[in-house]
């Protein structure tokens, strides 16, 4: 996949989604491992330690027992910006060929289904990396380390696998081509640049896609796919010595290439003026972008631009936000700040509704951007976005995954430890030198936003060159280490051992999970459940604003206020909810959580619902809904659940249209909101679960105190699900001048959780549309090339006998008829022959370690014991779950699923540009 990846990410409902996320963490120091033949330390810092091969591998080694899982990732320094001529998009086609097997792995999606892995590749301006997160075995590093040192030299890069994956690549490059926002993105991006291929696409030009020669591909790969143009990183719970033992056993025998590596020297010229373009498609909202060029990730002004950045568009503090979003001039704002190698670009936009004038939002937004000069950058702001940048920098060091996959984009800037320096540097920004930078690099003759204008006296900003990393850091050392967590078992029985449970006394439930984890990290969940299905009649937009508000005030503190504490206490909360139920997700560390505690409690207890926070979340709400009136997806499994769950308007379960939910949008007041928390509120149903680095005795006392006598205004009955007998259906629904198109699949059934047949159709369904080696995907995606995305799944309730089978694709309108042969080919398949052996007990073994690796996230562990406890139930039901998928035969999954499953009751709904096929 091609994902612009970087910390300076910021868009609210603005864009598509770029994140990937960036953590870093350390370990307490221990003695070096012995080295074998070959192998050579380099530098250790905060728990990190690199080694080089004599090859010229660079490996990185990041020990963290506090996870029961292993990381591992290889880094290759080749991305689009390595392209010439005719090969854009190379990178990333290659990235997606290095998964159709290679020598002594020819099926390695079957292999990363069989162990349970979760794995993606991604590519980027200047690197491309491969990733797998397994169950801490020893069978399970040795084989991610043989599989990846086999595929660095040794992959297939076949004509054949070309064909298949190109038109799998197009289909992706469709899929952007949908969506006006990711088109405006590369088109002023484009026009940022004159010559350096950062101003091209990742995914490539179309033409270049479709017709780039095998043999291009191939000399690409043996180019750049080599030991020493590659860093390995492995991170989590590893031995040391053991894990240097296997990448020196099957990564030494790869030869250091004779070949040199080609010199990349075009750079880009100083921009000597104002640039515009202008993009015209069929859409449902406004967008305003502008790109001005900005020094290297590397140097050291980069931390002032940071810092800048979050001045200007963090919400709700941030200059953008106040000019624009609160004077009702646009719906929201986002920023984006490309950190590369050589100086990369930093992006604002802003959302402006339909029919709303454009022309005031671009004067607020070109002056708050411009304008720093008569309004200086404060001390205030620079602490907050300080602090705000370096709450996530700590946070992110709970994670070994996390930052064993955030060193790929420090690597790609020239080193590692480049993470740690910037670190450095944003605690040392001064506001006058993030007036500097504003000075020197925000300004007319760098932006790009629309029409060249040509000026007699241009005024150049001249953009440094990258530094010497390797002088900057040539003592770095870094700080200290953080303490260890401990080595967690995430099985049902031990987590269940561990647990203590209770109830407060107003009836919420509290689960709380004391261990030591990696930076005293907690996290949790907060779920209060209210109303019944006559009291939350035609309530859905009140209960959805309602909870969508919480955060925006409470009696003590203003929204700004809130956030600012949150970065204090080093802690970020979120929270949704809707007409049934609200939720706070909770992520701190152990010594602030009753603090935290104290600020949810508020937060709940005590909202303020301020007028003005309502207009600015309706027009969010409406900008974001009004997009989905001509996207394929949204209306056509809109459509799908409509026509299987039929209920009236106004119940809770009804789906509404998005111009049903513009119309209540525009309709309702604040009162209306302020009605809904005062009617349903309080904490007499519910779960608070906790897991981390907290005294649970003490927790428990302060939760009580908190919450313990707040209890709700009215009893609560859950609203029962229903299974609806609808006719099979079959439609096609036109969305004009859209270049990918959307199926969605659907069949009620009449299944609880507990069911007999329920562990053999959660089985049945991983092998036919539910892993990276499922039927579905390894013939419509890996095999014949039609679609990007296409997957099944199997649900159930856990209080009712209501549950469905579902399943998607996305795909070229020209291909619409081939997916749905395909599709219903492969179902009828799996009813009329079932499954091997072999793909049960791979199935088996994938689906198994998959669990596993759930339950070993703090924070899926959190929501799991939440619905859990929802449901009167332990792990216990997840062991005896796994105990039962662990003993079936192939013909009860296949009974089970003809039992349940008529694919001629299947429904069908297609939405794309079927009149221009």
């Amino acid at each position: 996949m091609t994902i612009p990846t970087q910390r300076s990410v910021r868009f609210t409902g603005l864009l598509l989604v770029f994140a990937l996320l960036v953590s870093a963490a350390g370990f307490t120091q221990t003695a070096s491992p012995q080295l074998p033949k070959g192998v050579e330390k380099v530098t250790s810092v905060e728990g990190i330690t690199e080694y080089s091969l004599s090859n010229g591998l660079r490996v990185l080694l990041f020990p963290d027992p506090s996870k029961p899982t292993v990381t591992v990732n290889v880094t290759y320094l080749v991305g689009s910006r390595h392209e010439n001529y005719g090969e854009t998009g190379m990178a990333h086609l290659l990235e997606h060929l290095l998964f159709m097997g290679s020598k002594n792995h020819p099926e390695i999606l079957k292999e990363f289904a069989d162990h349970g892995a979760r794995r993606n590749g991604t590519t980027w301006l200047d690197r491309t990396n491969y990733y797998e997160t397994v169950a801490a075995t020893d069978e399970n590093l040795d084989w991610a380390l043989r599989m990846e040192a086999d595929r660095m030299v040794n992959s297939f890069v076949s004509k054949k696998d070309l064909d298949s994956q190109m038109t799998v690549v197009r289909n992706e490059f469709e899929m952007g081509e949908n969506s006006p926002q990711r088109t405006l993105l590369q088109r002023t991006v484009s026009a940022a640049y004159l010559w350096h291929n950062y101003g091209k696409s990742t995914i490539g030009a179309r033409s270049d896609i479709e017709n780039v020669p095998i043999e291009r591909l191939q000399a690409f790969y043996r180019t750049y796919y080599q030991p020493d143009n590659a860093v390995l990183l492995v991170a989590g719970k590893i031995d040391e010595a053991k894990t240097l033992g296997l990448i020196a056993k099957y990564f030494l025998p790869i030869p250091k290439p004779a070949r040199q590596l080609p010199k990349i020297y075009t750079s880009e010229p100083t921009q000597d003026g104002e640039r515009e373009v202008t993009l015209r498609r069929v859409g449902d909202v406004q967008v305003l972008m502008t790109v001005h060029h900005i020094p290297s990730g590397s140097h050291p002004e980069s931390a002032a631009v940071q810092i800048l950045e979050s001045v200007l568009a963090d919400v709700p503090a941030g200059r953008l936000y106040k000019a624009l979003v609160e004077a009702k001039k646009a719906s929201s704002i986002g920023s984006f700040a490309f950190q590369l190698n050589e100086p990369g670009v930093a992006l604002f936009a802003a959302e402006v509704r339909k029919d709303a004038p454009m022309a005031p939002a671009r004067e607020a937004m070109l002056q708050t951007i411009e304008g720093i000069g008569a309004s200086p950058v404060t001390k205030e702001e620079v602490d907050r976005a300080r602090a705000n940048l370096l709450k996530e920098i700590e946070l992110s060091f709970n994670s070994s995954e996390g930052i064993g996959l955030a060193m790929s984009e420090w690597l790609a800037q020239g080193d590692w430890r480049l993470f740690f320096l910037n670190r450095d540097r944003l605690r040392n920004v001064t506001a006058d030198e993030v007036n500097s930078v504003a000075a020197k690099y925000f300004k007319p003759s760098n932006r790009t936003l629309g029409a060249f204008i040509p000026t007699e006296k241009p005024d150049r900003a001249e953009i440094p060159p990258a530094p010497d990393v390797a002088a900057m850091l040539k003592d770095y050392k870094g700080d200290a280490a953080i303490a260890e967590g401990e080595a967690f078992d995430p099985s049902p029985a031990n987590i269940e051992s561990r647990i203590r449970r209770s109830q407060m006394s107003n009836g919420l439930q509290m689960i709380l999970l004391p261990k030591k984890t990696r930076g005293a990290s907690v996290v949790g969940s907060f779920t209060l459940r209210f109303g019944d299905e006559k009291s939350v009649f035609g309530r859905q937009i009140a209960g959805r604003l309602a909870a969508s508000m919480l955060m925006r005030g409470s009696k003590k503190h203003t929204r700004q206020q809130i956030a600012d504490e949150l970065d204090r206490l080093k802690a970020t909360v979120t929270i949704s909810g809707d007409d049934t139920s609200a939720t706070a997700r909770i992520e701190t560390i152990g010594e602030n959580l009753p603090s935290v505690l104290e600020l949810v409690a508020e937060i709940f207890r005590e909202p303020a619902f301020p007028a003005e926070e309502l207009e600015t979340m309706r027009q969010q709400f409406l900008a974001a809904v009004e997009q989905q009136r001509s996207e394929p997806q949204p209306i056509a499994m809109t459509a799908l659940i409509r026509h299987l769950n039929p209920y009236p308007k106004g119940d809770s379960r009804y789906v509404m249209t998005p111009d049903e939910t513009i119309g209540q949008l525009n309709a309702i007041g604040i009162d209306a909101v302020r009605k809904f928390y005062a009617d349903f509120y309080g904490g007499s149903n519910g779960e608070l679960v906790l897991i981390g680095d907290f005294d649970d005795a003490s927790v428990a006392v302060l939760a009580e105190r908190l919450l313990g006598e707040w209890k709700s205004p009215r009893p609560f009955v859950r609203i029962p699900s229903v299974v609806h007998s609808v006719e099979a259906i079959n439609t096609s629904l036109n969305t004009p001048d859209k270049a990918n198109a959307f199926l969605g699949a659907g069949l009620n059934l009449s299944l609880r959780d507990d069911h007999a047949d329920y562990p053999a159709l959660l089985l049945g369904n991983y092998i036919l549309g539910n892993s990276d080696n499922s039927r579905l995907r390894m013939r419509i995606r890996v095999r014949e090339g039609l679609s990007y995305g296409v997957g099944s799944r199997i649900s159930a309730s856990s209080h009712d006998d209501s549950g469905s089978f579902a399943s998607f694709a996305i795909y070229a309108p020209a291909n619409v008829e081939k997916v749905e042969s395909a599709l219903k080919e492969e179902i009828a398949r799996a009813l009329n022959e079932g499954f091997t052996s072999e793909e049960v007990a791979a199935a088996k073994s994938g689906f198994l370690q998959g669990q596993q690796l759930t339950r070993a996230r703090d924070a899926s562990l959190a929501s799991m014991l939440s619905s859990r406890t929802f449901a009167s139930r332990t792990l216990a039901f997840d062991a005896e779950l796994e105990k039962k998928i662990s003993e079936l035969t192939p013909e009860q999954i296949r009974d089970a699923m003809r039992r349940h499953i008529d694919s001629s009751k299947i429904s069908i709904v297609k939405a794309g540009d079927f009149e221009k096929k």
